[in-house]
């Protein structure tokens, strides 16, 4: 996914479908399958290049994914916006999403690099419980 259209570049630099995936002499690459935001199960390692407005940028949808997140900002200024305000982050920036319902917007004039480590997570009951019902969850 990527250009104007969409305000921003998806890279995919490695996913697996297992929790703990087998380390094996087998050459295989684990990215020829569908795009989706994050895989049914396993996790990924993502870079996004997020456009700035004046290169078609726009604030992403709020959404909320089934997932344990580690961003990193790698270059660049983005906003990260929650259900309760909003965090401008810089480079060298990091983030835990979990679970949360949320969106990213650059509003800078030049684009920001993100890394995202999209980890498969489940809700516990507790939480489940107060989440908006039914639960619309991005994939």
């Amino acid at each position: 996914m990527r250009g104007r259209a969409v305000g921003a570049e998806f890279i995919e630099i490695w996913s697996a479908s297992q929790a703990v995936p087998p380390l094996t002499s087998e050459v295989r690459e684990p990215n020829e399958r569908e795009f989706t935001i994050m895989p049914a199960s396993g996790h990924l390692l993502r870079l996004i290049d997020l456009y700035p407005p004046s290169e078609g940028g726009k604030r992403t949808a709020m959404h909320r994914t089934r997932t344990l997140d580690y961003v990193v900002v790698i270059e660049g200024e983005v906003v990260l916006i929650l259900e309760d305000g909003e965090v401008t982050l810089r480079k060298s920036d990091v983030v835990v999403q979990r679970g949360t319902n949320h969106a990213w917007e650059n509003r800078a004039d030049r684009p920001a690099r993100l890394a995202f480590f999209h980890i498969d997570a489940q809700f516990a009951e507790e939480l489940l419980a107060k989440l908006p019902r039914p639960l619309e969850l991005m994939r």
